[in-house]
């Protein structure tokens, strides 16, 4: 594995996206324990898809239409539906009586439904992998190098989860939470629009 390809994937996991607010929203919601599941959860819904791309199954699913645009308006649909959750607690305050706590439970599901579901990571790992990988590369280093990027990649959101429980109790102040969970509900709306209007 080549230092060319690990600075590829460091550059590509330190870049926000809609698993990093998901992450740190739930730690500052539910506590360390809740943003760690969801690291988790995305994590392992990032190696459930570089190992469909490493035995050849994810180029199934990209080539196959139907199913990855199907695939694709299940993750809008998801980014959207937690983008309208961050935005009424941010509406309503942090004494929203409707409000389900977010626990590890919630927040390993969180992860993983909100990784699994964008199809555009196995686009991703399609069109990064061939450039480091050779044709004639056994699976294993296929895996090894898909591998990389969640493991990473989950490493980095479990940092994050540790820098955003430090700085819990201030962002639990009740404009401060107000604010977050605005923040983190524009960032996915915005996140879900951009996958609506990506082609493909």
């Amino acid at each position: 594995m080549s230092w060319e390809f690990l600075v590829v994937v460091l550059a590509v996991v330190v870049v926000p996206g809609a698993d990093f607010i998901v992450t740190l929203r739930n730690t500052v919601a539910g506590g360390p324990g809740a943003g760690a599941a969801t690291a988790v959860g995305v994590g392992t819904a990032s190696l459930v898809q570089a190992t469909l791309v490493s035995v050849g199954l994810g180029t199934l699913v990209v080539r196959s239409q139907p199913v990855f645009t199907t695939l694709k308006w299940v993750g809008i649909a998801y980014l959207l539906f937690l983008a309208a959750q961050a935005l009424r607690s941010a509406w309503r305050g942090r004494c929203d009586p409707t409000a389900r706590p977010t626990g590890p439970g919630r927040g390993l599901r969180q992860g993983f439904l909100c990784n699994i579901t964008n199809p555009k990571m196995m686009v991703f790992y399609l069109s990064l992998l061939p450039q480091f990988v050779g044709p004639d590369a056994s699976v294993w280093s296929w895996m090894g190098h898909a591998w990389a990027l969640p493991l990473i990649g989950t490493a980095w959101l479990l940092a994050v989860v540790v820098l955003g429980a430090a700085v819990r109790e201030k962002l639990l102040r009740p404009l401060a939470r107000r604010v977050t969970d605005a923040v983190s509900g524009l960032a996915l709306l915005g996140f879900g629009a951009r996958l609506a209007l990506h082609r493909g």
